[in-house]
């Protein structure tokens, strides 16, 4: 499938899930994030979701983190739409978040982070079984993520699809996918 038909199926997918669902899958997402092996991750770089668009709620995420590991270091995106790159920025709690014109939350106060970054939670709407993603299509991601020595890992209500067949030279792969079932390594 191309990722253009991927998209629309899998906001359709989404949007149909009922908030009792969309609960379920996300305390099931937490079970298996927990299995993570954190031992050797000073700093991770997680998304805020927009949860309109029932995203994955890394709230949760971050809510485990910092209760269970308080020396990780949290760190969020803020999008240049102009630019279409992103830049992280200390995670200082729900207050210092503001959403932008696309309802995205970002960080308002949070200080720029310039060091390294050992794990990535990326978003995605689909996910195939080589480990590609397909997102909304901006490339965000994508530019973020080159050159960047860090894990990368998505996060996924729904299993894996088949195959992407539109995969670009510049789509990095992920290193995991975490759904409410399993973790895939690729």
């Amino acid at each position: 499938m191309l990722k253009s038909q991927i998209r629309k199926q899998a906001l359709k997918d989404r949007s149909s899930l009922s908030d009792s669902a969309y609960n379920k899958l996300n305390a099931a997402l937490l079970k298996q994030f927990k299995t993570l092996d954190f031992s050797s991750i000073k700093t991770i770089h997680i998304f805020l979701p927009i949860k309109e668009r029932k995203e994955p709620d890394t709230f949760m995420l971050i809510g485990w983190l910092n209760k269970t590991l308080p020396d990780i270091k949290i760190i969020v995106p803020r999008a240049d739409f102009e630019t279409a790159l992103m830049t992280s920025h200390e995670y200082l709690g729900v207050g210092d978040l503001k959403q932008n014109v696309y309802n995205i939350l970002e960080p308002q106060k949070g200080s720029l982070h310039e060091g390294e970054v050992d794990l990535v939670i990326i978003p995605l709407l689909a996910f195939d079984k080589q480990g590609y993603r397909v997102g909304y299509g901006k490339g965000f991601y994508d530019r973020f993520l080159k050159g960047l020595n860090a894990q990368k890992i998505g996060l996924s209500l729904f299993p894996a699809i088949e195959k992407i067949d539109d995969v670009h030279e510049h789509d990095i792969k992920l290193d995991f996918c975490i759904t409410p079932t399993e973790i895939i390594k690729f």
